[in-house]
Formats: structure tokens, sequence, C-alpha cells
């Protein structure tokens, strides 16, 4: 089973800057990590064939996931047209925890995959600062005896 192919489709210059990202951190994926940036006041048909011209003919048939900005906006529009009757998959609501997710687990099923990186996304979100212990954490107490404790 080949891994799942990404692309992103997000306002400019959002897509680009994300995939750069993730190549800081994993240098390895770059050849499955595509990156479309939706430039201001262009058409939607437009935007839809250069995601079409990203995807070379021998992956239309092999898994894709689609990650996008905004739900609703010309990005996700074109997702969702340009997933029809495929193997794909959109997400919405792309931050870069949600794409490094995805990397990592792009040899899963699609389905699975796409149920990672919404969780990726949304647990890549916390408060911090302030005062607050980040998300699913406990404040560490000045007397805590516990020297060992990690909060990761």
């Amino acid at each position: 089973m080949k891994p799942v192919r990404i692309l992103l489709i997000a306002h400019a210059p959002l897509a680009h800057a994300l995939r750069e990202a993730a190549l800081h951190v994993f240098n390895d994926c770059g050849g499955d990590v595509l990156a479309l940036d939706v430039q201001a006041h262009a058409e939607p048909e437009d935007t839809l064939q250069k995601a079409r011209a990203l995807l070379p003919a021998q992956s239309e048939d092999g898994p894709l996931l689609v990650l996008t900005d905004v739900f609703g906006a010309t990005p996700s529009n074109v997702a969702l047209r340009l997933v029809e009757g495929r193997n794909a998959r959109v997400v919405t609501g792309v931050n870069l925890p949600m794409l490094l997710r995805a990397w990592c687990y792009r040899a899963e099923s699609l389905e699975n995959l796409a149920a990672r990186a919404q969780a990726g996304g949304t647990q890549g979100i916390m408060l911090a600062g302030g005062g607050s212990a980040p998300q699913n954490q406990r404040p560490r107490l000045h007397h805590d005896s516990d020297h060992s404790h990690h909060q990761q």
C-alpha cells in the first residue's frame, strides 16, 4: 500500500510556509507533501486546474489527504471539488501540528490518517503562558517532591 500523499491548499502564503516548516522538521517529506497557495482574487476554476496539475496522473487512484485552512473559503471549496471521485479526504483548519501528525502516520489508511490529522490539529492548540499549565498537564508546584516529574 502506497503512503498517502498530502496536498496543502491554503490562502497565500500559508500552504508553502507550512510545507517549508514540515521540511525543516522532516527533510524527507518533500516529494509527498505538495502545496498550492491560493492568491487573492484567484478564480476558483484556475485554482482547481492548478491543483489538478500538481497531482501526477498515476496518483489519481492513490490515497490523497488534502489539508486546507478555512472551511467554506476558496481553498476548501477547491479541495472538495478536487477530491470528487478520488480516494481522498479533506480536513480543514490546517496548522503545523496537523501537518506533522499527518506526515508521521501517512502509511496508515486514509480514514485513520484523516482522524489523526484532525486530532493533531486540535491537540496542538493549547493555552500557554499567563500562569496556566498547558492543556492536560498539571502545574508544577515549587514544593513538589517529585523532582523527576516531566510535563510532556
